[in-house]
């Protein structure tokens, strides 16, 4: 048997009638760019997250460096962050000139909040937190600590879409929530798609003017904005994954309950669980000091895996500038060297699950 770590054509054939349908619908409206697709998914996301309004934009990475860049971060001021994150996390942050200053992580793979303040200074202006794997931050405290030092709050909710903690949706905690819909999330369009949530009315017009060139009016620029919107085709589509959205969820959460219930091996160690946080599995992520022995012996075995994410943001060639050298965060440089994601995705079946729990309990 041969089993992908992911498989996104299995997410596309279960609604594959509702997809093409959309699709041809667009095609045939004759309105491809900021049309009535793009206003419609605003509203109903904005909708399901519980925000006061949803600004669509061209990819993740967008949303990121666009909300820093509206919140007047920049230059000679400083941002919080976890030191495990994929770098684009980072990239928000430094595209607008600021610093990435990191955290080490907790044992949920998120920022450890108890280390947050020992790294506050007078340059601070604000916290990105990342809800990792899926699996919502420790919100409570981070919340304090930034109205405390009246620090901005960011989100960055790429893997989370959906994740609450204490029952209120991730992204909807602080300034702006920023979402990646790239294919493979559980929020998936099919290519590059981001957004940024937010309850504040200035924040949403200064993002929605700076997505099309600086022009709240055609032609007419009061910034020197970028060019970052959401199409009506990657909306459209978007609608018909968000229908179904808590279904995938359900789906993904039964799968990773079977995984924490039938996987034993004491040769790797499990994602936890923090009370009060829903997990809502972007990734299946576990922890192996034998890592690469263990790939090795699932691939023999036909089953693939990923390792998210192999270089941490301050040990990268990208960021060699920081002087941040090996050792300077441990957890976050052990994290990089341990974690694996193994196979997880929508459709996956019971047949597949039970063969790669089979293989992973038989490693020695």
């Amino acid at each position: 048997m041969k089993i992908m770590p992911n498989c996104l054509d299995r997410g596309f054939y279960m609604y594959q009638k509702e997809f093409e349908e959309k699709a041809l619908e667009v095609l045939r409206s004759g309105w491809y760019v900021l049309g009535n697709e793009v206003r419609c998914f605003e509203k109903e996301f904005a909708a399901y997250t519980g925000a006061k309004y949803c600004v669509g934009l061209a990819s993740g990475l967008d949303a990121l460096w666009i909300a820093f860049r509206v919140l007047g971060i920049g230059a000679g001021d400083e941002v919080i962050v976890q030191g495990n994150t994929y770098i684009a996390s980072v990239m928000g942050i430094t595209i607008n000139g600021a610093t990435p200053i990191f955290v080490e992580p907790d044992e949920y793979n998120n920022i450890d909040v108890s280390k947050i303040e020992e790294k506050i200074t007078n340059k601070t202006k604000a916290i990105l937190v990342v809800h990792l794997y899926g699996q919502a931050s420790n919100m409570e405290p981070i919340v304090g600590i930034a109205k405390k030092y009246n620090l901005r709050l960011v989100e960055d909710c790429a893997q989370s879409h959906g994740a609450c903690f204490q029952n209120q949706m991730t992204g909807t905690f602080g300034d702006i929530g920023c979402f990646s819909f790239y294919p493979s999330k559980n929020l998936g369009a099919f290519g590059d798609a981001g957004a940024i949530i937010t309850n504040s009315t200035q924040i949403a017009e200064a993002v929605r003017i700076f997505r099309n060139y600086g022009s709240e009016k055609r032609y007419y620029n009061k910034v020197v904005g970028a060019n970052s919107r959401l199409d009506e085709l990657q909306a459209g589509l978007l609608r018909v994954r968000l229908k179904h959205l808590d279904e995938l969820l359900e789906e993904k959460t039964r799968i990773c309950q079977k995984y924490l219930l039938e996987l034993y091996n004491e040769k790797f160690e499990l994602p936890k669980i923090r009370e009060g946080s829903t997990h809502i599995w972007h990734q299946f992520v576990i922890h192996c000091k034998d890592r690469e022995r263990l790939i090795e012996y699932l691939d023999k075995s036909g089953i693939g895996s990923i390792i998210h994410y192999p270089i941490p943001p301050h040990l990268s060639e990208a960021y060699s500038y920081l002087g941040i050298k090996r050792g300077s965060l441990p957890i976050t440089e052990q994290y990089a060297d341990e974690v694996l994601s193994i196979p997880l995705y929508n459709g996956m079946t019971e047949e597949e699950q039970d063969y790669v729990i089979q293989i992973m309990n038989s490693f020695e």
